[in-house]
């Protein structure tokens, strides 16, 4: 690649040392008032696992992890809102710039030299809320990142598809334990979850190689079949892979990676609907969003 814009966790370094001081006793274990199968009136306990997407890097108002932050411009603080609106919500945000979802590729991308404080498995499964009724997931970003340039310094030799078919099989099976760990933790949780879109078609990829292109096409769209085939698992799965407003350069902040306001906005309103009803229709077999890249 002639530049680096796959080191993106570089532009949140300032959070990710603050998240590492406040990941040693940082209290996310309250205890919440979380009921089955909500009514309006009733509390409904969500708990929310990101990156920093959860904290809302990249819009007018980030919040910093761990704390209130009811003006922040994120999805999830804007869900948190809407929630509340419909009777009242505790809100438990466990989100951490920077982490990734498993202990296999925060270790590789400490490798690569980069910063990853946290990984979803160890440190936000354990400490969702045991009576959450709602959890949203949104992983894959940094972790396809990291395997880009796990490409770039080497890995795979002269199999690099055979390599990236092996981590995207972890990746997923990584994503069945975190499912897995949530409900043992609240077994009454509803999960909804969101796809990854094609990040060769996010604005920060423009400028890369068609063959850079290609390995992050490969990945993320590779990562989203994964987290498709979590519905196997009864796990509500929200498409924004097949979304064509979600590559909108309109949609993205300066660094090209993280979503800006409007960008946030648009994650919402894919979610709002199925907070609480559960009923997703199963994401798109196909669409051209797959192939913004040519194949490799």
């Amino acid at each position: 690649m002639t530049r680096e814009p796959l080191t993106i966790c570089r532009t949140h370094a300032a959070f990710a040392t603050l998240v590492c001081a406040l990941l040693v006793g940082a209290g996310c274990s309250r205890a919440v008032d979380s009921p089955t199968g909500p009514s309006p009136g009733d509390t409904v306990g969500y708990s929310a696992i990101g990156a920093s997407d959860g904290i809302g890097f990249g819009g007018t108002v980030p919040c910093v992890p761990f704390t209130e932050c009811p003006n922040g411009t994120g999805y999830v603080q804007r869900l948190g809102r809407r929630l509340q609106e419909r009777g009242s919500v505790s809100l438990l945000n466990l989100s951490i710039p920077a982490a990734v979802l498993s202990p296999t590729i925060e270790a590789m991308g400490r490798d690569l030299g980069r910063t990853v404080p946290a990984n979803f498995l160890e440190r936000q499964a354990p400490f969702v809320a045991t009576g959450a009724s709602v959890v949203t997931i949104f992983a894959g970003g940094n972790d396809s990142n990291i395997l880009a340039l796990s490409v770039r310094a080497g890995a795979g030799g002269g199999d690099v598809r055979g390599y990236l078919d092996a981590q995207i099989r972890q990746w997923g099976d990584d994503y069945v334990t975190l499912v897995r760990r949530i409900r043992e933790r609240a077994p009454n949780v509803r999960i909804v979850v969101l796809n990854l879109p094609n990040l060769a078609g996010a604005p920060y990829a423009v400028g890369e190689s068609a063959a850079n292109r290609s390995v992050l096409q490969y990945i993320s769209v590779g990562l989203t079949d994964r987290t498709n085939a979590l519905t196997a698992q009864n796990v509500v799965v929200v498409d924004l892979l097949c979304r064509s407003d979600i590559y909108s350069a309109a949609n993205f902040s300066s660094d090209g990676f993280h979503p800006n306001d409007a960008g946030y906005a648009l994650m919402a309103e894919a979610l709002w609907p199925y907070l609480l009803t559960g009923n997703a229709p199963p994401p798109p077999a196909s669409c051209a969003a797959r192939t913004l890249a040519p194949a490799f």
